[in-house]
């Protein structure tokens, strides 16, 4: 039987590692690229059934017209967000599938972790005694339990987080436009607007995905709604935040410290080693300068369960594609 051809584009150690174990069961040949998908390398999937790529892949237009002409069958995300495909442009050229879930545990842990970090300086205080420093002198956090955390958008990732924090004795408070009253009951939490949110919490952890209507729904306006001093966490999307006014919050001191695991423009930085070179991101720089932010490279989902199920989980998608069986993980196109 013809094996299908699949090449990979976007990929790291760890998931050449992870798909040459799990392909072995599956009748693909497989080959890896390091290299972004964009329509400068789009051309090297000639000869290919199946392109997979990644979360800052550059899919627009022009990409998705070569692989279309190169008789691509069908586009594997290896991700749960499809921002980055330009959906209107493939008109079901191909199909598209996708990994919605992998590990909600993953994301929500290291959110709690984010939270504890930057309350509590760790990732200063690391730096320091490296450094033979052993003064605590601007290291003071609060404590959490009393505290008010609200959460924006109430999914999986985030009723895992809000059972978590409800072991500190925190009080949380989300939103979500579509609110599931039972659960709010069943973990102990309560549904409000987005200016509740804004005005009540303490420590806001954004959980929502990226739509034209939660596009930098934290800007000006909605932080000066905020408390004096609050934490604001994103392990979301990074276009939830408007980061030029991220940066003027955090100067206002309005902003008491931000977590980011995302960041609106990190196609260029995140999951690359840019330590020999100088960010030429000024906003990015800016961000990276304040003693109150920590920033990490979007490794919230990167434990060893999350990358396990998004592997078998983007073999699977395509094996079904391949037999013509339902595609579960299909992302709709949009045709207008």
């Amino acid at each position: 039987m013809k094996k299908t051809k699949i090449l990979f584009y976007d990929m790291k150690d760890y998931d050449i590692e992870f798909f040459t174990k799990y392909g072995k069961n599956y009748n693909f040949e497989m080959k890896f690229l390091k290299v972004k998908l964009s329509e400068e390398t789009a051309y090297l999937s000639r000869g290919f059934d199946v392109v997979s790529a990644f979360t800052n892949d550059d899919i627009n237009k022009n990409t998705i017209d070569i692989l279309a002409k190169n008789n691509i069958k069908l586009l594997a995300m290896r991700c749960a967000g499809f921002n980055n495909v330009s959906l209107k442009d493939i008109k079901n050229r191909f199909q598209v599938v996708r990994v919605p879930a992998y590990s909600p545990y993953s994301i929500a842990e290291y959110t709690v972790a984010m939270i504890l970090a930057v309350n509590r300086k760790v990732h200063k205080a690391y730096i320091r005694t490296r450094e033979g420093n052993f003064s605590i002198n601007g290291l003071m956090g609060f404590d959490l339990y009393n505290k008010t955390v609200g959460i924006i958008g109430a999914g999986k990732i985030a009723q895992i987080l809000i059972k978590i924090l409800k072991g500190f004795g925190t009080n949380i408070i989300a939103y979500d436009p579509y609110p599931n009253y039972e659960i709010a009951k069943e973990l102990g939490f309560e549904f409000v607007d987005l200016d509740t949110i804004y005005e009540k919490s303490d420590i806001i952890s954004l959980n929502c995905p990226l739509t034209k209507d939660t596009k930098y729904m934290i800007n000006r306006t909605s932080i000066n709604k905020m408390k004096d001093g609050v934490i604001l966490v994103n392990t979301g999307r990074g276009m939830l935040i408007d980061s030029v006014d991220l940066v003027e919050g955090l100067k206002d001191k309005k902003i008491g410290a931000a977590a980011l695991d995302v960041y609106e423009e990190e196609e260029e930085y995140f999951f690359e080693d840019k330590s020999s070179q100088v960010i030429q991101d000024d906003i990015l720089g800016r961000l990276l300068s304040f003693h109150n932010v920590l920033i990490t490279s979007h490794q919230a989902f990167f434990t060893k369960e999350a990358v396990e199920a998004i592997t078998v989980t983007t073999l699977e998608n395509i094996k079904d594609f391949i037999e013509n069986k339902p595609l579960k993980n299909i992302v709709p196109q949009d045709n207008n």
